[in-house]
């Protein structure tokens, strides 16, 4: 099953191998083949992303009496990386950690603090479930006062528009069940006939950010508290300029269609306080949650995560508050966090800046024996090099296959992959390598490089001392 899983992704990436890698791939949301064929300038496809519950496949156990890779010949690798000319003058900082001991193994610039791109997702992710835990659910209500009822959201944007599904991540909790759940409670009252407000002021300050680059609303929905299904938008299918209000207005036809006329148009207003709430809904899990935005690498839900983070913890609830909160939860879990900028939590912005010794310390506590369901989560929840998520068209042939678990970052002048190996004779290692730098329209042979210069020959490696 698996060699026929890889030969369909194999030739997928045939069939797509023509496609425009520019704006698509700057964004993380196309992954790229392994192939030095041309590039194009056609626009590829947005992804398709499935409403189903992401198959949990278990990450690979330590064994801790596996040969340890010898340093010397891991740190050959990164060397051979930077001096690559596809890569030109790019900076290039490496870090390699053995999971078992916690050594470095490799450190080649891991300390200079580069541009991730969406290897910047990874701190969030560990802030988030660090602080709220893998079993978090979102929760979103509808009360009611003095003839209004108030739809409130609380984080979740992965929102069907009718029936939910309890057996789905997407589509989790349904608005359409939150309209008949508050229809029948409100026929109790005898009420029949509403004014229907929206509360989405548990996210505060701009939907989208002053850092991020003009045309990235192609790639990222604004920033609000509840949505009908985030994944459903982008490239071809444009963002709602308005996610909030299209929820709102799905919930008012769906109470209306359970027997609740509404009068006049939603309006936003913040929920009264001790207003009765008369129905709720929740999303799925936050794991599971996680793996569905980090497989994708989807930005808008990276965003409501960090939101949702800074307003479970006293912050304001926005850009500069969700980044205050991830980098807090890192510094407490023991993380040193002193050279990083970070402006948002999804790696669009630029001027984001991260070690790459920091990141694969992350992973390297994730994956090791005390990452705990943190950890796990955290782990299960990157992609698999060429089988899943944004890397299931890329290091389809070779050691890294099914032994590389990832989070991959892309910008126009930056390519990052951060995650664990299992190396030929079944060492553990996290690893996380920025390119960052290059000319513009050089990134799709920076991860070339970055695959065939590290990342496979680390898999390959029997190379213990």
């Amino acid at each position: 099953m698996r060699k026929a899983t890889i030969a369909a992704l194999t030739a997928a990436t045939f069939l797509v191998a023509g496609g425009y890698y520019g704006l698509a791939d700057a964004l993380d949301v196309v992954p790229g083949p392994l192939t030095v064929a041309p590039v194009t300038h056609e626009l590829q496809p947005f992804p398709t992303i499935t409403s189903a519950t992401p198959a949990a496949q278990a990450a690979a156990g330590l064994d801790d009496g596996a040969a340890v890779p010898e340093a010397t010949v891991l740190a050959g690798y990164a060397q051979a990386l930077a001096a690559d000319a596809l890569v030109g003058t790019a900076t290039t900082g490496v870090s390699v950690i053995d999971v078992v001991t916690g050594q470095t193994l490799v450190d080649h610039g891991a300390s200079s603090a580069l541009t991730p791109a969406s290897s910047n997702k990874l701190l969030t992710a560990w802030a988030s479930l660090s602080e709220l835990g893998a079993g978090h659910r979102m929760t979103t209500q509808a009360t009611f006062q003095d003839g209004t009822l108030t739809l409130v959201g609380g984080g979740d944007v992965l929102l069907a528009a009718d029936q939910g599904d309890p057996d789905s991540v997407v589509g989790h909790a349904g608005l359409g069940d939150l309209a008949r759940a508050a229809a029948a409670r409100l026929a109790d009252q005898g009420v029949t006939s509403v004014r229907l407000a929206l509360d989405d002021t548990l996210f505060t300050g701009a939907t989208f950010s002053p850092d991020w680059e003009a045309g990235n609303e192609a790639w990222v929905a604004p920033v609000q508290p509840l949505m009908v299904d985030v994944t459903s938008y982008g490239g071809a299918t444009p963002y709602p300029q308005d996610p909030a209000l299209e929820a709102a207005q799905a919930f008012a036809a769906a109470l209306t269609q359970a027997g609740v006329s509404v009068e006049g148009d939603v309006t936003r207003d913040r929920a009264p306080e001790g207003a009765e709430v008369v129905a709720s809904v929740e999303s799925a899990p936050l794991s599971e949650i996680l793996a569905v935005s980090l497989k994708a690498s989807d930005n808008a839900m990276t965003e409501v995560e960090g939101r949702v983070l800074a307003a479970a913890t006293g912050h304001e609830a926005s850009f500069t508050g969700a980044t205050q909160a991830v980098l807090e939860r890192l510094k407490a879990d023991g993380f040193d966090v002193s050279d990083v900028t970070m402006l948002d939590c999804s790696g669009l912005a630029r001027g984001d800046k991260v070690p790459a010794r920091l990141l694969a310390q992350i992973v390297a506590r994730a994956a090791g024996q005390d990452g705990g369901t943190v950890g796990r989560s955290l782990i299960t929840a990157l992609p698999v090099a060429g089988l899943d998520g944004t890397l299931h068209d890329r290091l389809t042939q070779g050691a890294a296959t099914g032994t590389v678990r990832a989070k991959t970052g892309s910008l126009d002048e930056t390519a990052s992959l951060t995650g664990t190996v299992v190396t030929r004779d079944g060492r553990l290692l996290a690893f996380s390598v920025i390119v960052d730098g290059f000319e513009t329209g050089g990134l799709y042979s920076a991860r070339v490089a970055l695959d065939r210069d590290l990342v496979t020959p680390m898999a390959d490696c029997g190379c213990q001392g």
